[in-house]
Protein backbone atom coordinates (compact mmCIF):
# COMPACT_ATOMS: atom_id res chain seq x y z
CA UNK A 1 0.00 0.00 0.00
CA UNK A 2 1.07 3.48 -0.37
CA UNK A 3 1.31 5.29 2.28
CA UNK A 4 0.45 8.89 2.94
CA UNK A 5 3.65 11.13 3.76
CA UNK A 6 4.63 14.07 5.20
CA UNK A 7 7.43 16.24 5.34
CA UNK A 8 9.49 19.39 7.25
CA UNK A 9 12.32 20.38 5.63
CA UNK A 10 14.07 21.72 2.67
CA UNK A 11 13.42 19.09 -0.32
CA UNK A 12 17.51 19.79 -1.04
CA UNK A 13 18.77 18.98 2.68
CA UNK A 14 21.99 17.26 2.52
CA UNK A 15 20.65 14.69 5.06
CA UNK A 16 17.28 13.18 5.62
CA UNK A 17 15.73 11.19 8.45
CA UNK A 18 12.65 9.15 8.08
CA UNK A 19 10.23 8.74 11.08
CA UNK A 20 7.87 5.96 11.53
CA UNK A 21 5.44 6.42 14.51
CA UNK A 22 4.03 3.66 16.99
CA UNK A 23 0.45 2.14 16.87
CA UNK A 24 -2.87 4.57 17.31
CA UNK A 25 -0.93 7.05 16.39
CA UNK A 26 0.20 8.84 12.95
CA UNK A 27 2.82 11.08 11.69
CA UNK A 28 1.73 13.46 14.04
CA UNK A 29 3.27 11.73 16.93
CA UNK A 30 6.98 13.45 15.68
CA UNK A 31 5.56 16.87 15.93
CA UNK A 32 8.30 18.26 18.49
CA UNK A 33 10.66 15.85 17.13
CA UNK A 34 10.68 16.73 13.35
CA UNK A 35 11.72 20.53 13.70
CA UNK A 36 14.45 19.70 15.86
CA UNK A 37 15.93 17.32 13.36
CA UNK A 38 15.38 19.95 10.34
CA UNK A 39 17.22 22.32 12.95
CA UNK A 40 20.25 19.22 12.73
CA UNK A 41 20.61 19.81 8.72
CA UNK A 42 17.74 17.23 7.65
CA UNK A 43 14.50 16.35 5.45
CA UNK A 44 12.47 14.94 7.37
CA UNK A 45 9.91 11.99 6.25
CA UNK A 46 6.88 10.21 7.97
CA UNK A 47 4.50 8.19 6.54
CA UNK A 48 0.92 8.01 8.07
CA UNK A 49 0.88 3.74 8.81
CA UNK A 50 -1.68 1.49 6.99
CA UNK A 51 -4.76 2.06 9.11
CA UNK A 52 -3.19 5.11 10.84
CA UNK A 53 -3.57 8.99 10.35
CA UNK A 54 -4.10 9.92 6.59
CA UNK A 55 -3.49 6.61 5.03
CA UNK A 56 -5.84 4.34 3.91
CA UNK A 57 -7.87 1.28 6.39
CA UNK A 58 -6.91 -1.90 4.95
CA UNK A 59 -7.87 -5.86 5.35
CA UNK A 60 -5.01 -6.77 6.36
CA UNK A 61 -2.77 -5.79 9.25
CA UNK A 62 0.47 -8.15 9.62
CA UNK A 63 3.67 -7.29 10.71
CA UNK A 64 4.58 -7.49 6.88
CA UNK A 65 2.06 -5.64 5.38
CA UNK A 66 3.80 -2.74 7.32
CA UNK A 67 6.69 -3.57 6.91
CA UNK A 68 6.00 -3.89 3.18
CA UNK A 69 4.38 -0.36 2.93
CA UNK A 70 7.09 1.69 3.99
CA UNK A 71 9.72 -0.01 1.18
CA UNK A 72 7.20 1.22 -0.95
CA UNK A 73 6.45 4.48 0.19
CA UNK A 74 9.87 5.50 1.80
CA UNK A 75 13.36 6.33 0.04
CA UNK A 76 15.93 3.86 0.39
CA UNK A 77 19.33 5.05 1.71
CA UNK A 78 18.33 8.13 4.40
CA UNK A 79 20.92 8.71 6.50
CA UNK A 80 18.55 7.78 9.30
CA UNK A 81 15.55 6.10 10.03
CA UNK A 82 13.35 5.86 13.70
CA UNK A 83 10.83 3.62 14.55
CA UNK A 84 8.67 4.22 17.50
CA UNK A 85 6.91 0.89 19.08
CA UNK A 86 5.37 -0.72 15.88
CA UNK A 87 7.06 1.22 13.99
CA UNK A 88 10.08 0.05 15.28
CA UNK A 89 8.65 -3.69 14.46
CA UNK A 90 7.93 -2.17 11.08
CA UNK A 91 11.11 -0.42 10.65
CA UNK A 92 13.33 -3.98 11.48
CA UNK A 93 11.18 -6.16 8.89
CA UNK A 94 12.32 -3.35 6.42
CA UNK A 95 15.95 -2.03 7.18
CA UNK A 96 17.36 -4.44 4.59
CA UNK A 97 15.60 -2.44 1.49
CA UNK A 98 15.39 0.64 2.85
CA UNK A 99 19.45 1.10 3.55
CA UNK A 100 19.28 3.80 6.09
CA UNK A 101 22.93 4.41 7.61
CA UNK A 102 21.62 4.25 10.26
CA UNK A 103 18.59 2.78 12.74
CA UNK A 104 17.01 3.66 15.77
CA UNK A 105 14.62 1.85 17.27
CA UNK A 106 12.83 3.49 20.35
CA UNK A 107 10.94 1.06 22.75
CA UNK A 108 10.31 -1.04 19.87
CA UNK A 109 7.53 -3.70 20.05
CA UNK A 110 10.07 -6.83 19.46
CA UNK A 111 9.41 -9.36 21.94
CA UNK A 112 5.84 -9.01 23.57
CA UNK A 113 5.47 -12.80 25.02
CA UNK A 114 5.75 -13.59 28.68
CA UNK A 115 5.06 -11.48 31.79
CA UNK A 116 5.77 -8.12 30.51
CA UNK A 117 3.45 -8.96 27.78
CA UNK A 118 0.47 -6.98 26.88
CA UNK A 119 -2.71 -7.76 28.29
CA UNK A 120 -4.73 -7.92 25.01
CA UNK A 121 -8.49 -7.82 26.37
CA UNK A 122 -7.02 -4.54 28.45
CA UNK A 123 -5.40 -3.31 24.72
CA UNK A 124 -8.81 -3.62 23.47
CA UNK A 125 -11.02 -2.09 26.08
CA UNK A 126 -8.47 0.87 25.50
CA UNK A 127 -8.74 1.10 21.81
CA UNK A 128 -12.59 1.71 22.27
CA UNK A 129 -11.48 4.27 24.36
CA UNK A 130 -9.46 6.08 22.24
CA UNK A 131 -12.00 7.38 19.98
CA UNK A 132 -13.89 9.11 22.41
CA UNK A 133 -11.18 9.91 24.98
CA UNK A 134 -10.74 13.98 25.49
CA UNK A 135 -8.01 16.39 25.83
CA UNK A 136 -8.10 16.60 29.26
CA UNK A 137 -7.98 12.95 29.87
CA UNK A 138 -4.89 12.51 27.75
CA UNK A 139 -2.89 14.99 29.96
CA UNK A 140 -3.73 13.62 33.15
CA UNK A 141 -2.70 10.20 31.96
CA UNK A 142 0.98 11.44 30.49
CA UNK A 143 1.24 14.75 32.97
CA UNK A 144 4.93 15.69 31.08
CA UNK A 145 3.74 15.57 27.25
CA UNK A 146 3.26 19.05 25.50
CA UNK A 147 0.22 20.48 24.40
CA UNK A 148 1.52 19.38 21.00
CA UNK A 149 2.20 16.25 21.85
CA UNK A 150 -1.80 15.74 23.50
CA UNK A 151 -3.09 17.27 20.53
CA UNK A 152 -1.57 15.00 18.30
CA UNK A 153 -2.02 11.86 20.17
CA UNK A 154 -5.96 12.85 20.03
CA UNK A 155 -6.10 13.14 16.45
CA UNK A 156 -4.01 9.83 16.06
CA UNK A 157 -6.69 8.40 17.84
CA UNK A 158 -9.54 9.73 16.31
CA UNK A 159 -8.17 8.41 12.73
CA UNK A 160 -6.54 4.81 13.59
CA UNK A 161 -8.65 1.33 12.55
CA UNK A 162 -9.08 0.12 15.85
CA UNK A 163 -9.48 -3.79 13.98
CA UNK A 164 -5.54 -3.51 13.75
CA UNK A 165 -5.41 -4.85 16.60
CA UNK A 166 -7.40 -7.89 15.65
CA UNK A 167 -4.17 -9.22 14.01
CA UNK A 168 -2.73 -11.44 16.83
CA UNK A 169 0.45 -11.71 14.46
CA UNK A 170 1.12 -8.38 15.98
CA UNK A 171 1.98 -9.24 19.28
CA UNK A 172 4.22 -12.38 18.06
CA UNK A 173 7.74 -12.03 18.96
CA UNK A 174 10.12 -11.13 16.42
CA UNK A 175 13.44 -13.03 15.33
CA UNK A 176 15.80 -10.35 15.73
CA UNK A 177 18.89 -10.42 13.73
CA UNK A 178 22.55 -9.16 14.18
CA UNK A 179 21.99 -5.64 12.63
CA UNK A 180 23.91 -5.18 9.24
CA UNK A 181 24.26 -1.02 10.09
CA UNK A 182 24.81 0.93 13.20
CA UNK A 183 21.63 0.30 14.70
CA UNK A 184 20.84 2.21 18.21
CA UNK A 185 17.92 0.65 20.23
CA UNK A 186 16.92 3.15 22.94
CA UNK A 187 14.58 1.88 25.84
CA UNK A 188 12.27 3.50 28.23
CA UNK A 189 13.50 3.14 31.85
CA UNK A 190 11.05 1.40 32.62
CA UNK A 191 10.27 -0.29 29.56
CA UNK A 192 7.76 -3.07 29.37
CA UNK A 193 9.36 -4.08 25.88
CA UNK A 194 13.27 -4.27 26.44
CA UNK A 195 14.31 -5.34 29.96
CA UNK A 196 18.11 -4.82 30.73
CA UNK A 197 18.47 -8.57 30.54
CA UNK A 198 17.00 -8.28 26.81
CA UNK A 199 18.75 -5.05 26.40
CA UNK A 200 21.92 -7.73 27.31
CA UNK A 201 20.69 -9.93 24.75
CA UNK A 202 20.65 -7.25 21.93
CA UNK A 203 24.30 -5.82 23.19
CA UNK A 204 25.67 -9.36 22.24
CA UNK A 205 24.28 -9.30 18.87
CA UNK A 206 25.40 -5.62 17.78
CA UNK A 207 23.12 -3.58 18.84
CA UNK A 208 23.87 -0.49 21.14
CA UNK A 209 21.59 -0.05 23.47
CA UNK A 210 20.69 3.03 25.63
CA UNK A 211 17.88 3.77 28.46
CA UNK A 212 16.71 7.04 28.71
CA UNK A 213 16.08 7.39 33.05
CA UNK A 214 12.53 8.00 33.75
CA UNK A 215 10.30 7.98 31.05
CA UNK A 216 7.63 5.81 29.73
CA UNK A 217 6.81 4.13 26.44
CA UNK A 218 6.77 7.58 24.47
CA UNK A 219 9.92 8.87 25.39
CA UNK A 220 10.42 11.65 22.73
CA UNK A 221 6.99 12.94 24.26
CA UNK A 222 8.36 12.46 28.49
CA UNK A 223 11.87 13.67 27.99
CA UNK A 224 12.30 15.77 24.74
CA UNK A 225 15.69 16.51 25.20
CA UNK A 226 16.89 13.33 26.69
CA UNK A 227 15.32 12.03 23.71
CA UNK A 228 17.63 13.44 21.03
CA UNK A 229 20.82 13.43 23.31
CA UNK A 230 20.51 10.07 23.38
CA UNK A 231 20.40 9.50 19.39
CA UNK A 232 23.88 10.61 19.87
CA UNK A 233 26.67 8.45 20.94
CA UNK A 234 28.02 10.08 24.06
CA UNK A 235 28.25 8.93 27.57
CA UNK A 236 27.38 4.88 27.99
CA UNK A 237 24.04 4.56 29.00
CA UNK A 238 22.68 4.34 32.40
CA UNK A 239 22.02 0.39 32.41
CA UNK A 240 25.32 -0.96 31.17
CA UNK A 241 25.40 -5.15 29.84
CA UNK A 242 25.48 -7.43 32.88
CA UNK A 243 29.33 -9.00 34.13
Amino acid sequence: MKLQVHEWGSPAAEKTALLIHGVMSSSGTWVRVAPLLVQRGYRVIAPDLRGHGESSYADSYTSDDFAADLVQSLPAGADVAIGHSLGGRSLLLAVDDLAPGKAVYSDPAWKLSGAAGPDVAAMAQFAAMTKTVTAEQIQQMNPRWAPEDVAAEQAGFAAWDVKVLDEAGLFADLDVPAPKIPSLVQAADPSSLISPEYGDQLRTLGYEVRFVPNTGHCIFRDDLAGFMTSLDRGEPSPRTPAT
